[in-house]
């Protein structure tokens, strides 16, 4: 299928502009690895014309165009955005899918996520109207108090590639809807549909310099993007390595950070379960997104009763995923992202195999696809919990299995590791469905499924899988900044010191 890829420059200011330096990146198609066009690559000269065209739009006529306008003045900019996304749905999926390797189902469905993201922040930044001057109860008849909920300033929005659209949406929208300007910086593996955000921007007239859009390396543009110090707070999804610099750079100048990074999450199946169910909800948990999810469910612990049969029942599941090209209809798992990626992942099943694990099933490229960065569904067995295919985050389509005995045992081998972004449970006992999702030390929690994701509810994570929360009202609340405004009412003197005698 031939697809077209915009030639687009960076979005500063409310309109293309070409790099400083004339830079630009190489897009791959992970499916062919075929260059299929290419993405300006902006540098730290780049980074400051967009804070400084983000720093003006907040402030523009005193903040009256922007950030202290209306709540419904700033609703109807991202109405239009999701009308717009909705039109362009199918030409934006197409996109997605040759530039991340995504298969088309599921960049469709990525873009109804997209638009439906931001209607629900429209609604919540009209929300914000009725919301501001909360009263606060005191003690003191003599004081009124009350609480105003402001924008945080320019914001920097760091994404990665394996949702590139939807996780830039998930901090677009609420940013803006908050009234802060923003600068996106999307990861270089997967820009191209972020770059369309800008065209989308410029159709429905978003003031300029609201949102900027840079494309480029992480080194060369993100980090001088964080550093800055005119960006008055960081978001950052993306690995924890990379999160922990980001933090430190941020540490400077006391800046804020909200941090969604990686995971090792498990999913918990216990023997009551029907097996089918638990099987297809066990590989959607682990190869949706082609396994590129930080909250894969990549750790399975399978009671010992029913092992070998539920085992035998992953392995006929995933022998009828259908691996092909994005675009091929009924594809379940498209090419990893990058070379480098692929790659990656092979090593890592290498070494679970020289650290003793057995591979099942998969575990190599698949025999019929002889380019592209394919990598079949692969289970592990045999695993301890000091090997490397257990404890680090993987990022592709691999599953390692353990069984266990007891409940108590289950959650202690759930619980232990650095990360704590989502936990799985699939049982038909609802009271220890409940035990077990109390237990679990993880900011998500799915109960008889894996890695559904709404935008109402909070999304996040505890220990290195991150802090703070994106998406539902807590969402919003990482782009505001809470300020108390407090009245003296009474006629009285306050009469602390001694007033100076009259002459």
């Amino acid at each position: 299928m031939a697809i077209h890829l915009p030639n687009r420059q960076l979005f500063i200011d409310g309109e293309w502009r070409e790099t400083v330096l004339k830079k630009r990146i190489p897009v791959i198609n992970p499916a062919t690895e075929q260059i299929i066009g290419d993405i300006p690559a902006a540098t730290a000269e780049d980074v400051e014309i967009a804070v400084e065209a983000a720093k003006k739009a907040f402030s523009r006529n005193k903040g009256k165009d922007w950030s202290s306008a209306s709540g419904a003045y700033r609703a109807r900019y991202l109405r239009a955005i999701a009308a717009k996304i909705t039109e362009r749905k199918s030409e934006l999926g197409k996109l997605e899918a040759i530039d991340s390797g995504k298969p088309l189902d599921e960049a469709l469905w990525d873009m109804d996520d997209v638009a439906g993201c931001f209607e629900y922040y429209a609604d919540l930044a009209e929300g914000l109207d009725t919301k501001q001057k909360a009263p606060v109860s005191l003690p003191m008849e003599t004081f009124k108090s009350f609480v105003l909920k402001e924008p945080l300033g320019v914001v920097a929005l760091i994404t990665p590639w394996n949702y590139p659209l939807l996780l830039a949406t998930w901090k677009v929208a609420p940013a803006l809807a908050a009234g802060c300007t923003a600068i996106l910086k999307p990861s270089e593996l997967a820009s191209v549909t972020c770059l369309e955000l800008g065209e989308v921007c410029r159709e429905v007239g978003l003031p300029p310099g609201v949102l900027n859009i840079l494309t480029g390396l992480g080194t060369e543009a993100g980090a001088p993007l964080a550093s800055h110090p005119h960006v008055d707070k960081v978001a950052f999804t993306g690995s924890t390595a990379t999160g922990s610099r980001i933090m430190a750079s941020a540490a400077q100048m006391v800046k804020p950070v909200s941090m969604e990074l990686g995971g090792k999450s498990p999913i918990i199946v216990f023997e009551d379960v029907d097996l089918d169910k638990a099987a297809e909800w066990t590989l959607f948990g682990c190869f949706w997104t082609n396994g590129q999810i930080c909250s894969a469910t990549s750790r399975l612990l399978v009671h010992e009763s029913i092992a070998s049969e539920f085992l035998d029942k992953l392995v006929k599941w995933t022998k009828k995923i259908k691996i092909s090209d994005p675009f091929e209809e009924g594809c379940r798992l498209g090419p990893l992202v990058s070379g480098e990626q692929y790659d990656k992942i092979l090593k890592f099943i290498a070494t679970a195999k020289s650290e003793g694990a057995t591979i099942l099933s998969g575990g190599d490229r698949p025999k019929h696809l002889n380019k592209g960065f394919f990598v079949e569904p692969t289970i592990i067995i045999d695993v301890t919990t000091s090997m490397q295919i257990w404890r680090e985050e993987v990022f592709g389509p691999v599953l390692c299995v353990k069984t266990f005995s007891t409940e108590d045992e289950a959650i202690d081998l759930a619980n232990d590791t650095h990360y704590g972004l989502g936990a799985a449970v699939i049982s038909n006992d609802p009271e220890r469905c409940d035990r077990v999702a109390k237990a679990f030390r993880a900011g998500i929690v799915w109960i008889n499924c894996s890695q559904p994701c709404f935008c109402q509810a909070p999304w996040g994570g505890i220990k290195r899988s991150g802090f703070g929360r994106e998406l539902g009202e807590w969402g919003l609340e990482n782009y505001l900044s809470v300020k108390q405004v407090t009245r003296y009412i009474s006629e009285e003197p306050w009469g602390w010191y001694q007033a100076p005698s009259k002459l």
